[in-house]
């Protein structure tokens, strides 16, 4: 038998950016998570701070680069969507790299206030509101434009949001309108429940907006399930759009900006490949070459990448703690901490994540499932994003250390959708959360939280 680091070896190209193995340890953006490991233990979520801002970066050279070769006269303007992690910690890091916020819901604004107050954004910070807005959201909106924040757009997902705008703003603002795209072929409904039909948006503007003393349309709002993928089906949707937006912009002049949604994928797996640059380049001249046929000025072009900005700084650490043979060839790794609480993308949309382990990389590999602490029949993870099965380092127990395994790539929406900070199944304790960084080229870590208490459980539960 092979050991396991001939088996990543003769399957992906290995070492990789972020993953290189050094004295049969594994490091992670060159951590070296044995150490992280040795100091605060297991279970663990760690987020690498800088890769945040790296991919804010890389996305901004990509767009830029595709505006100079297409000589696209409009401007790119990068939105971090906060609903894939709204922790502090995750919007500063990202706000040093200048950009803005896409926000969904009521409860994003009091952070927005939050970072101001803090003097991490201004009042010419965008502030995209999306969603479907119950009335605190309208209100907390209200009190933003009522306070200055000029460039907070309400995006109009339904026919009746603007009336409280028009009650309620003092003065002059933007809106923008989301529409209604259509659903991938295979998908359970034909239009998205969310935004405004394609039918209806020309009369929204004629019948609410046009008339308006204050409103002004700004943006033409549209996102699809999928993301951006270089399918037939994104491609139709996108140019369906353009031609709006270009229909629009003929009774509208005030209009001048796009905003396509976010989308782009992570890399789930060692053998993830997708052409960023191709991407932007494809979305470049699509917009210019249907703006050309309508002889209308290009628009300026807003995304909100979310999980694109986040999810590859985040990392989950565990331990092996037991091995059991459950029959004759169904071996089960036992983890210290559970798939449905800490991973629930995992559990409930079987999303794969770059699993790897810590440790062990010279033993040999054979093939197992892997259980995490639940009572539920669900709890476990057992296949991979480029296979179905699951192998491992054998774990020998001879150097009295156990197996430590990681999952990479996790850093959006799991805690916000594990419900951090409250009670989850079984009641499985929230891990310790580790901030990594580098100052001036050195590793600096630190406990943003620790180890979820049974006090803080009981005083939810009521006890």
């Amino acid at each position: 038998m092979k050991k396991y680091i001939d088996l990543i070896d003769q399957t992906f190209e290995f070492p990789q950016e972020e993953f290189k193995v050094v004295d049969n340890e594994l490091r992670f953006n060159d951590v070296p998570l044995m150490d992280i490991i040795a100091e605060y233990g297991t279970p663990l979520k760690l987020t690498y701070l800088p890769k945040i801002g790296e991919k804010i970066e890389h996305v901004k050279t990509i767009f830029r680069n595709a505006i100079k070769k297409h000589k696209y006269e409009g401007t790119y303007t990068y939105c971090y969507c906060t609903k894939s992690s709204h922790f502090s910690f995750v919007l500063e890091e990202a706000l040093k790299h200048d950009i803005h916020i896409e926000t969904s819901s009521s409860f994003d604004i009091p952070i927005v206030k939050k970072l101001f107050q803090q003097g991490k954004i201004t009042k010419d910070t965008f502030v995209i509101c999306n969603g479907f807005k119950r009335p605190l959201y309208k209100e907390y909106i209200t009190e933003l434009l009522n306070d200055g924040f000029r460039n907070c757009i309400p995006i109009l997902d339904n026919l009746n949001e603007l009336a409280h705008y028009e009650e309620y703003v003092q003065d002059n603002y933007d809106v923008g309108i989301r529409i209604a795209a259509d659903e991938e072929p295979n998908f359970e409904f034909y239009t998205s429940r969310l935004g405004i039909r394609y039918h209806d948006v020309n009369t929204v503007y004629r019948a609410q907006i046009k008339p308006s003393t204050k409103a002004r349309l700004k943006i033409l709002h549209f996102f699809i399930n999928t993301g951006i993928r270089d399918t037939a089906y994104y491609w139709s949707e996108l140019s369906r759009f353009i031609f709006k937006y270009c229909e629009l912009k003929k009774e509208c002049p005030e209009l001048d900006t796009i905003d396509i949604g976010g989308g782009f994928p992570i890399k789930t797996s060692l053998g993830f490949s997708f052409g960023y640059s191709y991407m932007v380049e494809q979305i470049i001249e699509n917009i210019k070459w249907v703006c050309g046929k309508n002889n209308v000025p290009v628009p300026n072009i807003f995304t909100e990448f979310g999980s694109y900005t986040v999810g590859e700084s985040g990392a989950i650490l565990y331990s092996v703690i037991d091995q059991k043979l459950q029959n004759d060839k169904e071996l089960w790794y036992m983890i210290d901490g559970s798939f449905i609480t800490h991973l629930p993308d995992a559990w409930g949309l079987n999303q794969k994540y770059i699993l790897l382990p810590v440790n062990k990389w010279n033993n040999m590999y054979h093939k197992v499932n892997i259980g995490g602490l639940t009572c539920d029949s669900m709890d476990y993870y057992n296949s991979e994003a480029h296979t179905s099965e699951l192998f491992m380092p054998m774990d020998e127990q001879e150097d009295k250390k156990p197996l430590y395994i990681g999952f990479f790539h996790t850093g959006a929406y799991q805690e916000s959708l594990g419900g951090y900070g409250g009670i989850q199944h079984c009641l499985i304790p929230a891990p310790k959360h580790v901030l990594v960084d580098k100052v001036n080229g050195k590793i600096k870590t630190t406990l943003f939280a620790k180890e979820q208490e049974s006090e803080s459980m009981l005083k939810t539960l009521g006890y």
